[in-house]
């Protein structure tokens, strides 16, 4: 009896420590989930701002160069 009642509690306390192990390593995945979201929305801003000031300057760019000569018509 004293026997089964020592396994028992050695198999307890061992799913405890793996149930520990579980909920550490959970909230760690969980950290370095938030943390690759993070940076991901970091660099669509960064790289948006960049895709921005682009459109920008070749909107710039467009507006001030002069348009093509109209072309001559032809004559029969």
């Amino acid at each position: 009896m004293v026997k089964a009642t020592k396994e028992m509690q050695a198999r307890a306390e061992a799913a405890f420590a793996k149930k520990e192990q579980q909920a550490r390593e959970g909230s760690k995945a969980a950290a370095e989930y938030a943390g690759a979201g993070r940076v991901l929305r970091e660099r669509t801003v960064r790289l948006r701002a960049l895709r921005l000031d682009k459109e920008a300057a070749d909107r710039k760019a467009e507006a001030e160069r002069e348009p093509p000569a109209p072309k001559k018509k032809r004559t029969p």
